[in-house]
């Protein structure tokens, strides 16, 4: 009896301590689309000359970051012969092609590839900006200007295609499309643009519309998000003269909030503490509702409040425990309380001496700690609490290949999978070992 009882606590104790499966980052913002990296069994801080890169592909152009599933990364990019490096509110045509590239993810040769022509009119031509989709063997991708493919992921074979200003009257917004698609049970939901079908739901399989919903005066950046809240599922959308939600198996619209981007620049997913959803852009456009706990509603707690909130650019803010970390458009890491919006701390270390516009650090939590890969191609591991920001290490692990407001950045949110770090500039994809020995 006391060997059995024994063997149960031995048991029990490596349950506990065991490190976490390998988990593949399949989509925008990881598994759960939430950028909580769920493994362990990493490094503690970086040995001498940094982190080993595994191996280094060629790529073009982009900013769309790869996924990471069932052995493959995909990555999508541009190439082109015109200019893109172009102030940042002017619209200039160049010719070239989006590219589907599928990796493998031991060594990052080249499995296959789908290409076609493409005219970009757009600021900020660079390439691609929405993360790959990939579930049950596909791979949905959503080019800059809205050529949305359903591939095969072992073959690369296309499923079904759309065009969306062809097919739905959408215009292009300034800085293209960046709403990273997202699978709901047997739906993709979309941000298309144009007359009743700002958000489109299609059949995972079929490419068939299932619902169409809203009219925006532009689509926005912001990625379709699913909470759950009022004892409902809701998704939510945030566009840029309104916040909405709306129900994800018909698109019947529950409740909306007024809202105005400036510039239509409203680009992050909402958060989520609690009762309350916080909804930012540029310019101090921050936003913070009471959801109602008894059915799908929202109200106004506050909102474009100059010292409240964040006003995120390329940064997708992160919420743990009712503390909201994110990166300000002055280019300043900053802790948020929920839900009054006060800012706890703020600093610009991550990415520069001294606040930079449009500053980018991308964070993901993992455990206890930060990961944040800033604008200057560094890897910095760090705690962040709501009495500061403690930086752990930092490493240099990819050229910035790209510019913005006159300094040289790369602008790429990276993926965390399997032990391991998939990150692309404008010339290559990489992939960086980050496993404790």
């Amino acid at each position: 009896m006391l060997l059995r009882g024994t063997c149960f606590w031995w048991l029990l104790l490596v349950a506990v301590v065991a490190p976490v499966d390998a988990e593949d980052w399949p989509q925008w913002m990881g598994p759960t689309r939430d950028n909580v990296w769920h493994e362990d069994g990493l490094l503690e801080s970086f040995p001498d000359g940094g982190p080993p890169v595994v191996w280094r592909t060629d790529v073009a152009g982009g900013y769309a970051g790869p996924a990471v599933a069932d052995g493959k990364v995909f990555v999508t990019d541009y190439v082109t012969g015109d200019e893109i490096k172009i102030a940042n509110f002017e619209r200039k045509n160049s010719t070239g092609v989006e590219r589907v590239l599928c990796l493998d993810e031991a060594t990052g040769k080249e499995l296959w590839r789908h290409e076609y022509p493409v005219t970009y009119t757009i600021s900020y031509p660079a390439g691609p900006r929405c993360t790959p989709a990939v579930h049950a063997g596909k791979v949905y991708t959503l080019g800059a200007e809205g050529n949305l493919f359903c591939l095969d992921a072992e073959s690369g074979e296309v499923l079904w295609s759309k065009d969306f200003p062809n097919d739905y009257g959408a215009k292009t917004s300034l800085w293209g499309y960046a709403s990273s698609p997202l699978v709901d049970g047997e739906k993709l939901l979309c941000v298309v643009g144009g007359e009743g079908s700002h958000a489109v739901a299609f059949d995972l399989n079929t490419g068939n519309e299932i619902w169409k919903s809203l009219t925006c005066n532009d689509q926005g950046y912001s990625p379709p998000t699913i909470i759950h809240a009022g004892g409902v599922r809701q998704l939510v959308l945030l566009c840029p003269d309104k916040v909405a939600a709306v129900e994800p198996e018909t698109g019947k619209e529950y409740w909306r909030a007024p809202y105005e981007a400036t510039s239509g620049s409203i680009i992050m997913s909402p958060v989520v503490s609690g009762n309350y959803l916080f909804a930012g852009g540029y310019n101090n456009q921050s936003l913070m509702l009471k959801l109602a706990s008894d059915k799908p509603d929202a109200e106004v707690l506050w909102g474009n409040e100059s010292k409240h909130g964040i006003s995120p650019v390329n940064v997708q803010p992160i919420v743990q425990e009712s503390i909201m970390y994110g990166v300000n458009g002055s280019g300043d890491l900053m802790a948020v309380e929920f839900p009054s919006g006060e800012r706890l701390w703020e600093t610009s270390k991550p990415i520069s001496e001294r606040p930079v516009s449009s500053g980018t650090a991308f964070i993901v939590r993992q455990a206890d700690r930060y990961w944040l890969f800033n604008e200057q191609g560094e890897l910095i591991i760090s705690r962040l609490t709501p009495e500061g920001y403690e930086e752990i290490d930092r490493a240099k692990i990819i050229e910035p290949t790209n510019n913005a407001f006159g300094r040289e950045v790369v602008w790429c949110m990276p993926a965390f999978a399997n032990r391991k770090l998939f990150v692309r500039n404008d010339e290559e994809c990489i992939c960086v070992d980050l496993a404790a020995e």
